[in-house]
């Protein structure tokens, strides 16, 4: 399945291959990118060896193209980015902001797939 995520604000591309690449602010004020795998519900991170962060910390994640935060107007505990899929259908995917914690949700309409 091909799917394609997005920012909501400038709505550019933010997937290169088999990598959402997110620019990545920690609470002490480091800077990275990190990128997580496509496929919702498979948190694999990768990141630069020399960027740490603990687990259980939250981190601010901002589009890498226009450098908007991306936290979720709900709760800022949440990532809101934009996904289509192979038919060009649009979601909204929210998904936790601090680091190790899994939980991602699809928002389809007014229904949610956790």
């Amino acid at each position: 399945m091909i799917v394609n995520y997005l920012c909501p604000h400038c709505k550019a591309y933010l997937n290169i291959g088999e990598n959402v690449i997110f620019s990545v602010k920690t609470k002490d004020n480091k800077l990275g990118l990190i990128s997580l795998h496509p496929q919702i519900g498979n948190y694999t991170v990768i990141q630069n060896p020399l960027f740490h962060y603990k687990e259980g910390e939250q981190l601010n994640f901002f589009c890498p193209i226009c450098h908007t935060e991306l936290a979720s107007k709900v709760t800022d505990k949440l990532v809101r980015v934009l996904m289509k899929d192979e038919n060009n259908k649009e979601f909204e995917i929210l998904f936790s902001q601090i680091a190790g914690q899994k939980s991602t949700y699809k928002i389809i309409g007014k229904t949610m797939e956790i």
